[in-house]
């Protein structure tokens, strides 16, 4: 048994953590965030340690170290901007890390942490559930043994409706979130560089507030992609079902049907990095580049490659753009 500490337990994730620490048969010993609305932790480990400061937090995990509660694993929950910091931390405290994703907002942070890694001797495994999903393994064993050659033509769809509190909050703020490819379409981007192999171009067509829409060309796969968290973007017949998210991805002519299948995936990724078999640094150097080109492009307009509803009119900020 392995005994973990959150930080960052109050987040929207943190639930999925807790829940995986618990089903692989682990312990929380203690956890912080700076917001104490964290009653789910009742459901969980009642038992656990808890802070509201940085300070009192360290100051109890240094203190432990030397006992049977002294903590091996440090899981990061926090907001994407503050990932990086608090994995130094957790592994300068002597402790592995299982980090959200986004690992880190920019490439050079990931060249820092490995440098971290070394002086520490711990190690950083990031959450790329998707790789985990049976869909997607069965679709990746299909392309590794289909025609090498073989160039696809795929388009993703990702619209995840979210409300004002969006922008109030630090995922409306690009430099804290990354932006909307960072914060809703990360794990997307892993999944197709995981699927269909590296970037050989990156194109940004549209790019605002609630949207973004462009192309990569892959080494197996031409990609046309539209993200958004505006509700007024959904597929008429989708939003008179009363739904809210809408997730599609067609290669070629065929409709590749994840929406199931979710629920566990967090349990499963820690039971991989558990036995040894996580995505370290390395493997997610590759979407934190995507993410970030896209952040730093500037776009091109309705030129080229573009996704159908990149055509459709762009909505002004709901507090005034720009601020």
């Amino acid at each position: 048994m392995k005994n973990f500490a959150i930080i960052g337990v109050g987040g929207y994730v943190a639930p999925k953590h807790l829940k995986a620490i618990k089903d692989t048969g682990n312990k929380l010993v203690s956890a912080y965030d700076i917001s104490d609305s964290v009653g789910i932790i009742d459901s969980y480990f009642p038992n656990a340690d808890f802070f509201t400061e940085q300070e009192l937090f360290d100051r109890h995990c240094t203190k432990i170290k030397n006992t049977e509660d002294r903590i091996d694993i440090v899981s990061v929950c926090t907001p994407n901007y503050l990932h990086d910091s608090h994995t130094r931390y957790a592994l300068r405290l002597g402790c592995d890390v299982i980090c959200e994703k986004p690992l880190v907002l920019n490439p050079w942070n990931i060249d820092a942490l490995q440098r971290v890694e070394e002086e520490t001797g711990h190690t950083v495994n990031n959450i790329l559930q998707l790789r985990l999903h049976p869909s997607v393994i069965a679709l990746k064993k299909k392309i590794d043994e289909g025609p090498q050659d073989k160039v696809y033509d795929v388009e993703l769809t990702y619209i995840t409706s979210r409300g004002k509190w969006y922008y109030t909050s630090w995922k409306g703020d690009a430099k804290k979130s990354g932006g909307i490819a960072t914060n809703i379409g990360i794990h997307f981007y892993d999944m197709l560089v995981y699927l269909f192999g590296d970037v050989q171009e990156n194109v940004v067509h549209v790019s605002s507030h609630d949207r973004l829409a462009g192309f990569l060309r892959l080494k197996k796969a031409r990609v046309r992609y539209f993200l958004s968290i505006n509700a007024n973007t959904l597929p008429a017949s989708i939003a008179q079902q009363g739904q809210r998210t809408y997730r599609s991805l067609l290669i070629g002519t065929e409709t590749f049907e994840f929406s199931n299948g979710f629920n566990e995936l967090h349990t499963e990724s820690y039971r991989k990095i558990l036995n040894g078999e996580g995505f370290g640094l390395d493997e997610v150097r590759k979407c934190i580049r995507i993410v970030y080109d896209i952040r730093n492009a500037k776009p091109i307009g309705l030129v080229g490659d573009y996704h159908p509803m990149a055509k459709l009119p762009l909505e002004p900020h709901p507090f005034g753009w720009p601020f």
